[in-house]
């Protein structure tokens, strides 16, 4: 089985200092780590990195640097489950459509987004929507939040994690 730490909308430094303490944990004991965007900074980069692989896009309020260092969407294969992830972009108003239209042509199982910072695990038709909130802003929403996936074969449990 595969275990997977999902988190977005991280906001390094302009929100905190750094990643929640809960986070760092289970950052040590995962195969992997997707960051949705809005990393903001770097450093967020590289600390993931030294706890875990990751997976990850950029989002609209990250620096040139990561932007230059990461697509806007990717699509990553995980035992027999394939995963779409981007950020999303404008309103929270008909976000999943636009999220649908991103990955419209391509066969994916699971799609992770964040932008939003409002936790989502939903499943539509086939697919699983999955938002993992975010772990330091709760700007549109009243806590903060991280995701955990578990793949094993073509089996996903996704699971939104509050904190605090």
């Amino acid at each position: 089985m595969k275990k997977i730490v999902v988190i977005s909308d991280t906001h390094i430094p302009t929100i905190a200092s750094a990643l929640p303490p809960r986070i760092m944990e289970m950052l040590k004991d995962c195969d992997l780590c997707i960051h949705a965007g809005d990393y903001v900074d770097k450093k967020v980069i590289d600390t993931i990195n030294t706890y875990t692989k990751l997976e990850g896009v950029c989002g609209n309020m990250d620096s040139e640097e990561v932007k230059n260092m990461l697509p806007e969407k990717k699509i990553i294969k995980i035992d027999k489950v394939a995963i779409g992830i981007t950020h999303g972009s404008g309103s929270y108003f008909n976000i999943l459509e636009r999220i649908k239209k991103q990955f419209s042509s391509s066969k994916i199982d699971i799609c992770i987004f964040g932008h939003t910072h409002k936790p989502l695990n939903k499943k539509e038709g086939k697919i699983i929507f999955f938002n993992p909130g975010s772990p330091t802003d709760r700007i549109f929403t009243p806590y903060n939040s991280f995701g955990i996936i578990n793949i094993e074969g073509d089996k996903i449990e996704a699971e939104v994690i509050k904190l605090g």
